[in-house]
């Protein structure tokens, strides 16, 4: 009997079409790019352009409506196109008065241009909510790999934008009309193949190994050719070839999902999801049942509540492990945003040139990338081996992102350079790590919601170090009657501050690791052990 034709929409289809989605929708790493041009052309001081930063922050991280609206299941049923859609609306609603205003056509004032900056920067929180989510449903015995594969693309989608910047030759007024335009029509165009498909049916992971190398192959390809940007004088013919072949692998995660539709492909040596659910659901069964001897486990220091993954996002706030890990990611992802928000005119008053700060925006991408995969990858090999809680690691990365921090402050030569790679790296950690952490210790079934308000931590923590800090100690910095400040001494204070912060932030952490280590060993490891018998 001949084998039936493979669909349209499956799970591979649905994690493709999140892959593409992903690439285009981190606009907000890209304010280092505009930055300039908004505050010169609405005549900002350092403190507005920061406001307007703060507002940014807010919009890309604090995403509880589109976990809600991801969390709508009407007739049993999730809806990801619906929340892909309102992105899109935001996406165009944000960007297009804010590239009229740029532009001198409509001016708005500075609370109007907040306004257009929240709204553009709540797409990419739709987008994500709504590809990350409907990953881990898709495939929940591969939580981690998913995540990270998502998170990833998200992370490299700046350096993709500003590389499509570089090959049109557009100046940065365009470059705000570029973004209204294509994340809204790339998303439009695929948000029919985002669903979430059942997961019972096998699978071979070996097509999921290679959405992860597809991701490490681009993140590659985009830092040689950044670097040879920076050292060679490269040609328009040159740059429109490396540009090409860029929009090849971005788009190859599509032959890969067509690949693994095909009957063939469903023979694999593991077991199916359907087992693996079952199982989990079975050992979290035993755990809630055995809650009541949690004296034994060390019930002062662990809620074993927690794993029974039924936690609304109310529930979850009512847990100190919940306020541990908001305060954690308030001081590290606070601070990285801070640098990033900032880049642009620390690379100023350092004397480095406009084409070498989009630079470090460009390499900023590829950093936040290697974190967000490599802490994925680590924090499981280590889980999966000697049952290590994921928190251990945040509290890690952030003693080296207080390292990075220092660095800046220093103001040395190269110092931006080398500061920003390992401020990037470890801010890219958090937010792999962030996501894995809530879903195993909160649960899946609100998920979506409960992660975006621990996100919401990196808008508060960015409001204060950004607006609160750098962009107050750089005006009084600054020589009266003008908005630019040169010199070490502009950013030097305010990245100590930030080191002192992420210090405190790592010293949270680790309380967090302490208060978690036995839920770890004693449900997620065992889990994980138990997987890997089957």
């Amino acid at each position: 009997m001949a084998a039936p034709p493979p669909r349209a929409r499956t799970r591979w289809s649905a994690l493709a079409a999140s892959a593409l989605i992903q690439c285009c929708a981190g606009s907000s790493y890209c304010f280092g790019v505009y930055s300039p041009a908004l505050k010169a052309s609405q005549r900002y001081d350092q403190s507005a352009l920061d406001a307007v930063a703060f507002f940014k922050d807010v919009g890309a991280n604090a995403g509880v409506l589109s976990g809600f609206l991801a969390a709508w299941a009407p007739a049993g049923r999730r809806r990801p196109w619906l929340v892909l859609l309102a992105g899109a609306v935001l996406c165009a609603a944000g960007y297009l008065p804010m590239w009229l205003a740029v532009a001198g056509v409509a001016p708005a004032p500075l609370p109007l241009m907040c306004l257009y900056m929240l709204l553009a920067a709540q797409a990419q929180t739709f987008f994500n909510t709504a590809d990350v989510v409907s990953a881990v449903e898709n495939f929940p015995d591969r939580r981690g790999t998913v995540i990270g594969i998502m998170k990833g693309f998200l992370g490299l989608s700046g350096a993709i934008l500003v590389q499509i910047y570089r090959t049109l030759h557009i100046d940065p007024t365009r470059f705000i009309l570029m973004l209204a335009i294509l994340p809204t029509a790339i998303t439009l165009m695929l948000m029919y193949f985002v669903d979430v498909h059942s997961a019972h049916e096998r699978y071979n992971k070996k097509f999921l190994d290679a959405f992860s190398l597809i991701a490490v192959t681009v993140a590659t390809y985009l830092m040689i050719i950044i670097i040879c940007d920076q050292v060679f004088t490269i040609s328009s013919a040159v740059q429109s070839v490396s540009f090409v072949i860029l929009l090849l692998l971005v788009l190859s995660p599509v032959a890969v999902a067509l690949k693994a539709q095909k009957p063939e492909s469903m023979q694999h040596e593991e077991s199916t999801s359907e087992q693996r659910v079952g199982l989990l659901r079975e050992e979290v069964a035993e755990v809630s049942d055995s809650a009541g001897s949690s004296t034994a486990l060390g019930g002062s220091n662990l809620d074993l509540s927690a794993g029974k993954e039924n936690l609304n996002v109310l529930q979850a706030m009512g847990k100190l492990n919940f306020w541990l890990l908001f305060l954690a990611m308030a001081c590290g992802m606070g601070s990285g945003l801070a640098t990033v928000n900032n880049i642009s005119q620390i690379g100023g008053s350092l004397g480095y040139t406009s084409k070498e700060t989009s630079t470090l925006v460009s390499l900023w991408s590829i950093w936040n990338f290697s974190g967000r995969f490599g802490a994925g990858f680590i924090s499981d090999h280590f889980l999966r081996l000697r049952g290590v809680g994921r928190p251990f690691f945040i509290g890690a990365t952030l003693l080296i992102m207080s390292v990075g921090h220092a660095i800046i402050s220093s103001g040395l030569p190269s110092s931006l350079y080398i500061g920003s790679v390992l401020v990037g790296l470890c801010y890219g950690c958090q937010w792999a790590l962030m996501p894995s952490i809530t879903s195993e210790i909160f649960g899946l079934n609100h998920f979506g919601t409960i992660f975006n308000m621990v996100a919401v931590a990196s808008p508060v923590g960015s409001y204060i170090l950004s607006v609160r800090v750098a962009g107050y100690i750089y005006d009084m910095e600054s020589p009266p009657d003008e908005h630019a400040c040169q010199g070490k001494h502009c950013f030097a204070l305010s990245f100590m501050i930030m080191a002192c912060v992420c210090l405190f932030g790592s010293a949270v952490a680790f309380v967090l690791f302490i208060r978690t280590r036995k839920f770890y060993r004693q449900v997620v490891f065992a889990r994980l052990q138990s997987f890997l018998e089957k």
